[in-house]
């Protein structure tokens, strides 16, 4: 590989120089601050007790100062933790920002986490801070998350937003004009810390950290991929409670500097509401539920989204997905592997997906003036590895015991994702998940843990993962009686996904 070649997929060469997130999202406020910036979910009152906002760039740059002020006032440390567990609303790229303004690291929590999660995630990273909601839907989220915090020797504040939260929870409100006087610190290195994420692996939780650079990388990557117009207005449907929503979603967002509307998942009929939206041009999506779309025809107006980003947490089902059969909207798969980093491929004019080459990627693929944005490989073991400027490489590899020289140490993350070379056409094919670890949607388990906590209960309890077409893998689980351990997971502090595997099946979903 050329040294031209190494400087594109490991990074640029002048680092210390390159961009915040905040810094792209004060260049499109100082340029356009009247332009719409956030759209909540029109179903928001349901969701959070809350009305619905849409943000112009100067009244979401007044709001993130806000709570930037407040964050400062709190005396959290700069480079401390603040961790966010919040749904696809307007909050969430806020806080976002204001704890990135404020010289804060972010951490992502996804939103079915419940206390035994949350208490080893925060407890894992040291977090200093927790943010949340009062309730989101009908949970209540505000004790959910006081009880979190408790148990986590190193959180001193817990925010939230909403009305009538419990006591020792203080009140964020973006509408609060508490910007004057605010002071950001010195600007920021975008090599630092900016997000937190977290991997299943096969020994266990794995805490991921990225940088700007590293972030804006994924979101560069899936923008040129895709061909979204720099002008382009994004629907989102993902909660960026991971590296590929987070790069997806708000990182391209903040790379167009046009407008982003949130969808909370779950409602169809709402989405469907969204989609026919004439103001929205990019839809982001998990690409199963993307492709029954596209067979229904629901992008067929010209009104509809011109440009589909699919998102794939099994990315071995690419290959054999359906064809994109709407002419009147392209379609761009990408394929996340874990928090290790993206793969974006634009479909092929037969709708077909886009094969996928050995060694040095570029976006976009089929133009002759691209940007090298990664880099992949196979490892003796038969699994895909990547490598490149998005991939937290240290993340994924302790020091390796007496390396005197950091070209010593692994330059590559090997995702766990069984992969072979087609020796026909040089192309490399992705044929099955990690060992041990089940994908559930966006959450990912190990599979020891279900046994763990099936052990926790009566001994007739059995909880396992099937194959879903839709999410990867859905939970089911079967005992004795199912209510009582629907009670015990959630007396345990368990999520959702496990406490609903032993629903009645003969009731309502």
């Amino acid at each position: 590989m050329s040294d031209d070649t190494n400087k594109s997929v490991n990074g640029p060469e002048s680092a210390a120089t390159s961009p915040t997130l905040d810094d792209l999202f004060r260049r499109t406020a100082l340029r356009r601050p009247d332009a719409l910036a956030l759209v909540d979910p029109p179903n928001k009152q349901r969701i959070s007790a809350q009305p619905p906002l849409r943000l112009t760039y100067a009244e979401a740059d007044r709001a993130i100062s806000g709570i930037a002020k407040q964050f400062v006032e709190a005396k959290l440390p700069r480079d401390s933790i603040v961790a966010v567990q919040l749904p696809n609303i307007v909050e969430f790229p806020i806080v976002v920002l204001a704890a990135l303004r404020a010289g804060l690291t972010v951490a992502l929590l996804p939103q079915l986490w419940r206390q035994s999660e949350l208490t080893a995630a925060l407890t894992r990273i040291g977090a200093r801070a927790f943010v949340s909601l009062g309730r989101i839907e009908l949970v209540d989220h505000g004790d959910l998350t006081m009880n979190a915090a408790a148990e986590v020797f190193s959180i001193r504040h817990v925010f939230g937003f909403g009305k009538n939260l419990p006591d020792g929870m203080t009140q964020l409100d973006i509408a609060a004009h508490r910007h004057d006087e605010f002071e950001p610190p010195p600007k920021l290195d975008s090599r630092q810390p900016a997000v937190v994420t977290f991997d299943a692996l096969a020994d266990g939780l794995c805490v991921v950290p990225r940088n700007h650079i590293q972030l804006i990388a994924g979101g560069l990557a899936v923008m040129l991929e895709s061909g979204m117009s720099s002008e382009a207005d994004i629907l989102t449907t993902v909660t960026p409670a991971s590296f590929g929503t987070f790069a997806s979603s708000i990182v391209t967002w903040l790379l167009s500097g046009q407008s982003l509307t949130h969808h909370h998942p779950g409602d169809l009929q709402v989405l469907g509401q969204q989609i026919a939206d004439p103001n929205h041009d990019v839809l982001i999506i998990p690409a199963p539920l993307a492709l029954r779309y596209a067979e229904a025809q629901a992008f067929s107006a010209r009104s509809k989204p011109t440009t589909v980003i699919g998102l794939w947490r099994t990315p071995e089902r690419v290959a054999s997905s359906e064809l994109w059969v709407d002419p009147n909207a392209h379609f761009t798969d990408v394929m996340l592997f874990g928090e290790a980093g993206l793969i974006a491929a634009h479909r092929l004019p037969d709708g077909s997906p886009m094969p996928i080459d050995a060694g040095v990627q570029h976006a976009p693929r089929s133009a002759g003036q691209s940007r090298a944005v990664g880099e992949l490989s196979l490892t003796p073991k038969g699994t895909l590895a990547l490598r490149g400027v998005m991939v937290p490489v240290s993340a994924y590899h302790r020091p390796a015991h007496g390396a005197a020289t950091l070209s010593e140490q692994p330059q590559q993350v090997d995702t766990g994702f069984g992969a072979r070379l087609n020796r026909n056409t040089g192309n490399i094919e992705i044929t099955s998940p990690p060992g041990g670890i089940f994908a559930v949607g966006g959450y990912r388990f190990l599979s020891r843990d279900l046994d763990e906590w099936s052990k926790r209960l009566s001994a007739d309890t059995m909880l396992t993962a099937l194959p879903d077409q839709l999410n990867g893998h859905r939970l089911a689980g079967r005992a004795q009686d199912a209510g009582r351990a629907r009670e015990a997971l959630g007396e345990l502090g368990l999520n959702p996904l496990m406490v609903e595997a032993f629903r009645n099946r003969a009731e309502p979903a």
